[in-house]
């Protein structure tokens, strides 16, 4: 008998934890909840943080973000007003203003993702067939920063009306019309990436290199005539040093070439030994310079310059 009561009481317990875990709830800061009764919505949104109670078994609970969700786009290939086919990925940041609306139209984030799918990009379409793609790619009306040597398409650099960031715009303010019945609320749009496709995205590319090939073999060219005329100067400054050089040296050796006849003259005029032994030094550098192992040399008994030599032969 004890024991069946143990039992029963036991179950008792049982069921009231059951009972109780399935009759409370708990909401994080991050979170807001739905509950349904038969798969209808009943009561508000919950979204104060802390322990909640509802029917248990009867009732359902549906958590949904509190938080900014992200919706990012696939990139897909669109066609300007002015026909340029290029890629466009975007992405968005969205949140869930109205859980309620949001359960009723959307259930879950899959669905809402999958909805926004549709509207963000038939929108980003949308925006961009209507628009050149000069408009899509710029902001402002800058001033560029152009190479002078580079020839750029006119076009690149017209005056735009719109641009990019107003396009941007554009499409924010579409979709948020298109969702605001949803229970979601866009915060923000971006178009992250834009690209031309393959074809003409090599195209672009090959004229690019051309561009600058053209530019480097001028710079290259310039180079070389700055080189040459560096050359011809260093040419000419060392010729004009060599010059200058030469005529300091000569100037050198004809003010040695006077002093040395000076000296000549006045030891030539001191006495006869001295003037003999001037004429003898003077032949001896004579011979020295005239002479060669190889030379003959004819010369009159009589004459001054064989006067050293046949005294000499004859010792």
């Amino acid at each position: 008998m004890a024991t069946k009561q143990l039992i029963v009481w036991l179950g008792v317990v049982l069921v009231g934890l059951i009972v109780l875990s399935s009759s409370t709830f708990v909401v994080q800061e991050t979170e807001q909840v739905i509950i349904t009764q038969f798969g209808k919505p009943v009561g508000n949104p919950l979204s104060d943080p802390g322990i909640h109670f509802k029917v248990p078994f009867i009732q359902q609970t549906h958590f949904f973000e509190r938080r900014f969700l992200e919706w990012d786009g696939d990139p897909n290939q669109v066609p300007t007003k002015d026909k340029r086919f290029i890629w466009v990925d975007t992405y968005a940041r969205w949140r869930i203003s109205d859980p309620l609306l949001f359960f009723q139209r959307l259930r879950d984030e899959l669905g809402a993702q999958s909805r926004l799918d549709d509207i963000l990009d038939g929108e980003v379409r949308t925006a961009i067939a209507n628009h050149l793609l000069v408009e899509v790619v710029r902001s402002t009306n800058r001033e560029a920063a152009i190479d002078a040597e580079a020839s750029v398409e006119e076009e690149t650099f017209q005056t735009i009306n719109v641009g990019r960031a107003k396009i941007t715009a554009e499409i924010l303010a579409a979709a948020t019309e298109r969702t605001s019945d949803l229970g979601i609320e866009l915060l923000d749009l971006r178009l992250k990436r834009i690209d031309y496709v393959e074809e003409v995205r090599r195209k672009v590319y090959d004229r690019m290199i051309t561009e600058r090939k053209r530019v480097a073999d001028k710079f290259r060219s310039e180079g070389q005539g700055e080189a040459s005329r560096i050359l011809g100067e260093k040419e000419r400054e060392l010729k004009r040093i060599i010059s200058d050089a030469f005529r300091r040296s000569e100037e050198i050796r004809g003010k040695a070439d006077a002093e040395a006849t000076g000296i000549y003259a006045r030891a030539y005029n001191r006495s006869s030994e001295t003037r003999e032994f001037y004429g003898f030094l003077k032949t001896m550098e004579a011979y020295e310079a005239t002479f060669d192992t190889s030379d003959m040399l004819i010369l009159s008994t009589d004459s001054e310059f064989y006067k050293y030599l046949k005294n000499q032969r004859g010792r």
